[in-house]
């Protein structure tokens, strides 16, 4: 674990640091929402390479994951050159699908800068259908999901996109 001072507890699944990149940054002067979902992205590629999904599987077997469906919460900005660290939780799997939140927080600062939630597809790319996981990578999705089922689940996940109206 890292040592910094004001880190949030996070026993989810660790994944590599990034930072912001100067294009990454938008008029505003902080970075864009479309480079938050790329981060993520770029984040889910290291969680699939860790569960043997990633590129050269791609590559091995000609099935790949899509995404089906994402939620993004942006809390708060982050800047040119912040250091970003992630985490990743595993929220459900079954035969074809895994459900996950991913938190990305200030690297030194230790804020929560924005979550992602997914859900993806496991798909042939020959017959653009989904598919079965295969039997290695089903058996680590459910190992993952089996540890991840006693973390709390994400406030965040599930919700719905609305505008709260204070009661009259």
């Amino acid at each position: 674990m890292n040592d910094m001072p004001n880190k949030p507890l996070d026993p989810a699944l660790e994944l590599p640091p990034a930072q912001v990149l100067p294009e990454w940054i938008d008029y505003n002067g902080h970075m864009n929402v479309a480079y938050y979902v790329l981060a993520f992205d770029k984040t889910l590629d290291r969680f699939c390479d860790r569960i043997d999904v990633g590129a050269d599987y791609v590559k091995r077997t000609n099935q790949s994951i899509f995404t089906l469906e994402m939620h993004v919460h942006y809390r708060q900005e982050v800047l040119q050159g912040d250091p970003l660290r992630f985490t990743f939780q595993l929220l459900d799997a079954d035969d074809k699908r895994m459900h996950y939140f991913m938190r990305m927080y200030h690297g030194t600062e230790g804020y929560l800068a924005a979550t992602c939630e997914q859900i993806a597809l496991h798909v042939d790319l020959g017959s653009r259908r989904t598919a079965p996981w295969p039997a290695a990578q089903r058996e680590r999705l459910m190992a993952l999901k089996a540890e991840h089922a006693a973390l709390p689940r994400p406030a965040e996940a599930g919700s719905v996109i609305a505008i709260r109206r204070k009661s009259a």
